[in-house]
């Protein structure tokens, strides 16, 4: 297998995807001499049926706001693989949401299930409707609407999806309700449900202290101590906050929050006050950040990422796609950045990543570090299948035990000739040879 004309024939057939064919380059330009040791693999054309999903659905949402005027949105859902377990993804809902972002979603997803060391396969959905700026009645309907035309195709054995940007607990409610009431059956087929009826401890804050987990591990093999380090973190959503709020609890110093608006700045780190304030901004009356940055007198940037805005030692992007581009990267380094941690999904662009590999930090890719949100839905779908609950206890430590074998899996991989660990190629290598072997030895699908 040669990647390069892997990638120039998806070009040719998937021309207007770019964040999908950057996702597939990313992975197969680090995975081809592993590949090439397997000539079975290429026999099979293994690779290209890896790298194009199982089935992708794509339908209407008709759906009527609180004035009466009926509203029209797209909603699909990317099955990608279910090699190792059922279909796992989460679903969002974001105006930028489009085809070619959910192909991404699903293709990383597929890996970092795998490296999860749970029974899941690789899913995601999500609709260009907004949450923003709506009433819980016309997020309700919307949610109703979108699972009226998603409910055939998912279930507890077939296809389970969870939150991701734009949709948290309030929307997985309203689809778990009307998904129950189509489907007739109770069996937890969406992961992030309420603690009422079926949800698990810790799974708010699983993405988030996932990915301080996987940071640590790092920091361990170069016996750094994350006390008092200063960490700037982007996004302000459940991630970010739960990220902040461990972060806190080691020691650290949290110096940057942001927003699709703008991004503050906490010079002297974020206080347990000041970080209350914020959960209860974001998660009860939908604010901004900036609301924030006005009630404690903090330096606010509109428009910006905080990347240029603030020295730190460690940076944790933990808002979307690309969001972190190479002269960032290189500001950060500047600075005296000496890891990066993805707490989003490919947040830092191809370039970016070449400049903190090119300087040898710690690196750590989203399907690596941000693993923990999955890890802790396919708990999640373990106590539903057993109709019991664990204590937050037992899942956090479930969880650090996930993300200590993920570390494991891409040093083991990862580890070049000269000692530095490049997790990218751990990752993907480690994720890719588990699906790989299952699809060997499940035949031609």
């Amino acid at each position: 297998m040669k990647a390069t004309e892997v990638l120039d024939d998806l070009r040719r057939r998937f021309p207007n995807e770019p964040e999908y064919l950057q996702a597939v380059e990313e992975v197969l330009t680090t995975i081809e001499d592993t590949y090439n040791e397997h000539p079975e693999f290429e026999k099979y054309n293994l690779i290209e049926r890896l790298c194009i999903p199982d089935r992708i659905y794509s339908f209407r949402v008709s759906w009527v706001d609180d004035k009466g005027n009926v509203r029209n949105n797209m909603g699909y859902r990317i099955q990608h693989s279910n090699a190792i377990g059922p279909y796992k993804g989460g679903i969002r809902f974001h105006s930028s949401v489009n085809q070619s972002i959910l192909k991404f979603l699903a293709f990383e997803q597929t890996f970092k299930n795998s490296l999860t060391t749970l029974a899941m396969g690789g899913a995601k959905g999500g609709s260009d409707f907004s949450p923003r700026g709506k009433s819980d009645m016309e997020v309700m309907r919307f949610c109703q609407a979108f699972i009226q035309e998603l409910w055939r195709y998912i279930g507890a054995d077939t296809d389970v999806p969870a939150g991701d940007i734009g949709v948290g607990g309030r929307e997985v409610g309203y689809m778990y309700g009307m998904y129950k009431k189509m489907a007739r059956e109770n069996t937890g087929t969406f992961t992030g449900k309420g603690l009422e009826f079926g949800g698990s401890l810790i799974r708010p804050e699983a993405t988030g202290y996932g990915n301080v987990y996987f940071l640590l591990n790092m920091l361990a093999t170069k016996g750094i101590d994350i006390k008092d380090k200063r960490v700037a973190i982007s996004g302000s959503g459940n991630v970010a906050t739960y990220t902040a709020e461990k972060l806190l609890q080691l020691g650290a110093k949290v110096v940057s929050l942001s927003d699709s608006d703008g991004t503050v700045i906490i010079p002297d780190g974020i206080t347990q006050e000041q970080l209350n304030f914020v959960f209860e901004l974001k998660n009860i009356y939908r604010g901004r950040i900036k609301e924030f940055a006005e009630e404690y007198n903090l330096p606010y940037y509109p428009g910006e990422r905080p990347w240029t805005k603030v020295q730190c030692d460690i940076a944790l992007p933990s808002a979307t796609q690309n969001e972190l581009n190479g002269e960032e990267a290189r500001a950060l380094l500047a600075g005296g950045c000496f890891a990066v941690s993805e707490g989003a999904n490919m947040p830092s662009t191809p370039e970016a990543i070449k400049e903190f590999l090119a300087a040898k930090i710690l690196y750590a890719p989203g399907k690596a570090a941000n693993a923990g949100g999955v890890s802790v839905s396919g708990l999640e779908m373990a106590q539903n299948s057993q109709k019991l609950s664990w204590s937050a206890a037992e899942v956090d430590e479930k969880l650090k035990s996930i993300m200590a074998e993920i570390h494991r899996q891409c040093t083991l991989f990862g580890k070049e000739a000269d000692g530095y660990v490049n997790y990218v190629k751990g990752a993907n290598v480690a994720g890719f040879m588990k699906v790989a072997r299952a699809m060997m030895a499940q035949g031609i699908l």
